[in-house]
């Protein structure tokens, strides 16, 4: 089915789509294929929360490592703390010699950022697209890309930083001083040159069959063609088709499904295809990742039957115990795909059926959907989105506006060319995220987050942030209420953790929860999302899929939450107040 793929797949693949699309099984199964066929490959994840080690089952590291059980194909995550504190080593060592303690301190304040942290990740990336001596001897490298937003950040920095140094005409920046920048002009442009070359790149778009995923594969087609980015395909996964016709919510999503191919946006119809079936099978481990692409997949055994734990609540309960506080902000997390906007869309809509208080539904995602979800708007219902580049020129024209005033001419430039940096929009949304947090004190804000790791970059920001604010204040921290104040404080902040009965959903939701913990942020409550097994159905492969689903329940609720509530799999998309209400009632 694939072969006419990997013969003619150039050195660079990238596979990026909305989350939950199935990029990271995809881009394993076809590294595995490539190594099979005799080549060297290296696989890299680009995702600040990565799971290819539970994929491949190896510990994986910032440095190419073997795959167990497979002579040519290696491995590495991009991890960008580790290639932070790199970065900041690299160029305060430029100035040991100087010894000037003051400089260096205000470097060093310059290298604690957010910026520093998403540079520094884009710098090793650059490094492997123009053929550093950790990626020169592989035949092909395969990117396992973050969720479509953050992806096409990274895609976009290797012009976003060559433009800034060309214009740059003075020596500072959020990076810190231009002299110790060591991933230079020509390893930017080195990258730019290997990403708009189709002879040496091609973008493999990932879509399941259905509209939202479709639509947001076909919005980013036509930003990658805005970048010069012109060798795609399009690679629909996990296409279902059903064993027993009389299965009323197997008929469902077949006919979804259907529908959803039938109608593909012109922008994806005119690309080479790919379909790939989905299976009955957890995608984890070399033998059953080599299976997905196979034209004859393992057969399986008559699934057993299947009866959910106890312990479990419906999405009505969680609402009810939201709404007992009368205000609050509930921020709803997990790994892209996993219904995250749903969840939240659900929980606004319930919310304000019951109260009288405003209900501010929002998100910090660069892909978001909540029109999609909401379809119509409700009285009581304000829905927005932090849009980065609305937000970014906000944040340009208020910081002109306080600090240009009485500067000369050559100081304004200065000022409006630092204010150009790519570094600019992550400091405009956390401000705008920081807005949203504040709101809450008057009624309740529900905030769609962004995929995992995207979110986690922007918590970072806001710990940075706290941190700033109390070195400033002298030994006198009461006197302010920092947003990361607010996320620590339970009777304010909920924060609700989705995801799939799956064993990568779970096992990321785990690692957002450890992650959110050591910022002081304990989770409220898990919500298991779109599940087969608390479903009514009696299709073969249907059943096989939900009754692996209950060892993945048991898990959540033996190792990782006090609250757990789950939505069963609905044969129609919860689109809509009607629909929503649906969900949490």
């Amino acid at each position: 089915m694939f072969d006419d793929f990997f013969a003619q797949a150039p050195r660079h693949l990238f596979f990026t789509g909305k989350g939950g699309v199935g990029k990271t099984a995809l881009s394993c199964a076809v590294a595995i294929g490539l190594a099979d066929r005799g080549q060297r490959v290296l696989l890299i994840s680009t995702d600040p929360a990565s799971n290819l080690d539970e994929m491949l089952g190896v510990q994986l590291s910032s440095a190419p490592t073997p795959v167990p059980g497979l002579d040519r194909l290696f491995a590495l995550n991009v991890d960008p703390e580790r290639a932070a504190e790199q970065y900041r080593q690299r160029v305060l060592a430029a100035y040991d010699p100087i010894k000037d303690e003051a400089e260096i301190a205000r470097i060093r304040e310059q290298l604690s950022g957010a910026c520093t942290t998403e540079i520094a990740a884009f710098d090793q990336f650059a490094g492997l697209l123009a053929g550093d001596a950790e990626s020169a001897s592989f035949d092909h490298l395969v990117f396992d890309t973050a969720p479509t937003g953050h992806t096409i950040r990274l895609l976009q920095l290797p012009r976003a930083w060559t433009s800034f140094l060309q214009s740059s005409s003075h020596d500072a920046s959020c990076l810190g001083p231009h002299s110790g920048l060591t991933m230079r002009y020509e390893r930017f442009s080195g990258a730019l040159a290997a990403l708009t070359d189709p002879a040496r790149s091609e973008i493999v778009l990932v879509a399941r069959a259905n509209v939202a995923a479709l639509k947001e594969a076909a919005r980013t087609s036509g930003e990658l063609l805005a970048l010069d980015i012109k060798r795609q395909l399009l690679v629909i996964n996990g296409v279902f088709h059903p064993s027993d016709p009389g299965d009323a919510l197997a008929a469902a999503i077949e006919r979804k499904e259907s529908a959803a191919l039938a109608s593909l946006p012109a922008a994806l119809a005119a690309l080479p295809r790919y379909e790939v079936p989905l299976r009955s099978f957890n995608l984890v481990g070399i033998g059953l990742l080599r299976a997905l692409l196979s034209p004859e997949p393992p057969s399986w055994d008559p699934p057993p039957p299947v009866e959910l734990p106890a312990g479990l609540a419906p999405l009505s309960a969680l609402v009810e115990a939201i709404a007992a506080e009368g205000r609050g902000l509930v921020m709803v997390m997990g790994k892209g795909g996993v219904g995250k906007t749903t969840i939240a869309a659900a929980i606004a809509v319930e919310l304000a059926s019951r109260d009288a208080k405003p209900v501010r539904l929002s998100t910090t995602d660069p892909a978001a959907h909540l029109s999609d979800a909401m379809a119509e708007g409700l009285p009581n219902i304000t829905v927005s989105r932090i849009d980065p580049q609305v937000e970014s020129k906000a944040y340009v024209a208020r910081v002109l506006q306080r600090k240009g005033k009485g500067l000369d001419a050559e100081a304004r430039a200065l000022l409006e060319e630092d204010l150009k940096s790519p570094c600019t929009e992550e400091v405009a949304v956390f401000h705008a995220f920081s807005h949203l947090i504040g709101e809450a004190r008057n009624g309740f804000v529900i905030l769609d987050t962004a995929p995992t790791g995207h979110t986690l970059l922007l918590l970072d920001a806001t710990g940075a942030y706290h941190r700033d604010v109390l070195r400033g204040l002298s030994g006198s921290p009461g006197k302010v209420t920092t947003p990361l104040m607010r996320l620590q404080d339970a009777d304010y902040t909920k924060v609700v953790i989705v995801t799939l009965a799956e064993t990568t959903p779970v096992s990321e939701a785990a690692q957002l929860q450890a992650d959110l913990r050591r910022a002081g942020v304990e989770p409220f409550a898990w919500v298991i999302n779109s599940s087969l097994a608390a479903a009514e159905l009696h299709d073969p492969l249907l059943l096989l899929r939900a009754a692996a689903e209950v060892a993945q329940i048991e898990r959540v609720l033996r190792e990782h939450a006090r609250r757990v509530y789950i939505v069963a799999r609905a044969g129609e998309d919860p689109v809509g107040p009607a629909r929503l209400h649906a969900l949490a009632s």
